[in-house]
């Protein structure tokens, strides 16, 4: 008995046992055999032929074919049926052909059966990816409409918090004159709380408006000259009374390129630095220590903010730099600015890394991890670029190309200088 003989012969048994296996319920083992019936001609037709592409068109079709649910649970249906199908076609040639019709059978079929397999399974893992492509591209979205309403909620209300604020800061600098020159020492004491209280408070508004500045591309920058070490001395200045409160030591060092004039928002700068240094007084005990350096590089300016604190995990480092971006567990923070691991709203950085990159430049981290023992610290990095010219044609016009301008004598000079045009 041929081959093609001894497929016809078991042909019907084949569709039922495995439309009877594989398939439940009476209208789904109907649809299966039907499916059943096209794939065995075509593996006839495969058989005949020697050609292994009868079998495609329905392999194509199986492969696309699973459900939203087989998608979702990573089930590969079509690959498990194939193989249960392998399984059962050698059990039924055992049963129903002779030992020698059988191998032949088995020695054309199986090759065209794992033909299709393989390719089945590429067909499933394209849908898969294709399924998991549109999932993440989905999320995606999601996450940016999320950050957009974050965005325009942190925008409102800051906004929508500045005039109850005004209201208050009016009535208690109010209050404060009318205590003045009373000796109502009780109530001076009140009333320098609340302004200590709005002050703090003014500090979170202007800091949620900066954010969202920086994240609607709406923050705008007052370029002018500057020197770096002016704003490292500020900082030193500025810190004195919370480094002396912590016992700690601020080291500023003067480095190549601090007394360099370049072009910047020196206020907007100033800021990003005392968040840093900020940061870092925060996150590092009593006694510790925070150095501030820098070097000059081709075309930067780099400055470092070292310290000797609790350091960061590599996994946090670029966590940091994001909105609401906070180390350990919120619930265990203690209040204000530079105390020990004091909470805050989580903006600073973020802010910081925003003011940065508009001027053209970068901030990032370096931390062996993070532990409260060790102390093994963290070193903040920003450059800077070294903008020697303006590039606003107003302040060209206001401040020179940066170019020494030559004096009335010198210029008189060179009129007055007769041109030889004798040629030897």
């Amino acid at each position: 008995m041929t081959v093609q003989a001894s497929l016809k012969k078991i042909r019907t048994i084949w569709v039922e046992r495995i439309s009877r296996e594989m398939a439940a319920g009476e209208g789904v083992r109907t649809g299966f055999a039907e499916q059943l019936e096209r794939f065995y001609e075509l593996l006839e037709q495969s058989v005949s032929t020697g050609d292994m592409a009868w079998l495609d068109p329905i392999l194509y079709d199986w492969g696309r074919s699973p459900t939203e649910t087989n998608l979702e649970q990573g089930d590969y249906y079509v690959s498990f049926v194939l193989n249960r199908m392998i399984s059962l076609t050698i059990e039924i040639a055992r049963e129903q052909l002779k030992p020698k019709e059988a191998i032949e059978l088995l020695e054309a079929v199986i090759p065209l059966f794992t033909h299709s397999l393989g390719v089945v399974i590429r067909y499933e893992m394209e849908t898969r990816v294709a399924h998991i492509s549109k999932e993440l591209g989905d999320v995606q979205e999601k996450l940016q409409i999320l950050d957009q309403n974050k965005s325009k909620f942190i925008s409102v209300a800051a906004h929508e918090l500045k005039t109850p604020l005004t209201l208050i800061e009016g009535y208690t600098s109010m209050m404060a004159d009318m205590v003045q020159d009373s000796e109502q020492v009780q109530m001076k004491n009140y009333l320098s709380g609340v302004n200590t209280g709005i002050l703090r408070l003014r500090d979170i508004i202007d800091d949620m408006i900066d954010v969202s500045l920086i994240d609607n591309h709406l923050l705008t920058l007052n370029v002018q000259p500057m020197w770096t070490s002016h704003l490292l001395n500020l900082i030193r200045n500025e810190f004195k009374k919370p480094i002396a409160e912590r016992r700690q030591n601020l080291i500023v060092h003067d480095f190549e390129g601090s007394d360099l004039m370049i072009y910047g928002d020196s206020e907007r700068l100033y800021q990003a630095l005392n968040n840093v240094i900020t940061n870092a007084i925060k996150y590092t005990p009593d006694m510790g220590t925070i150095t501030i350096g820098g070097r000059l590089l081709p075309g930067f300016i780099e400055i470092t903010i070292r310290d000797t604190g609790i350091g960061i995990s590599p996994d946090e480092q670029s966590f940091i730099f994001d909105k609401f971006g906070q180390l350990g567990r919120t619930d265990l923070h203690s209040s204000g600015k530079t105390k020990f691991k004091g909470g805050g709203p989580g903006l600073g950085l973020s802010i910081t890394r925003g003011i940065i990159e508009a001027h053209g430049g970068t901030i990032w981290v370096e931390s062996a991890g993070y532990d409260e023992v060790k102390l093994p610290g963290s070193t903040f990095h920003i450059l800077l670029p070294t903008r020697t010219e303006p590039t606003n044609p107003v302040m060209v016009k206001f401040f020179g190309n940066g170019e020494p301008k030559k004096s009335e004598t010198e210029t008189s000079g060179e009129k007055d200088t007769p041109t030889n045009n004798t040629s030897s």
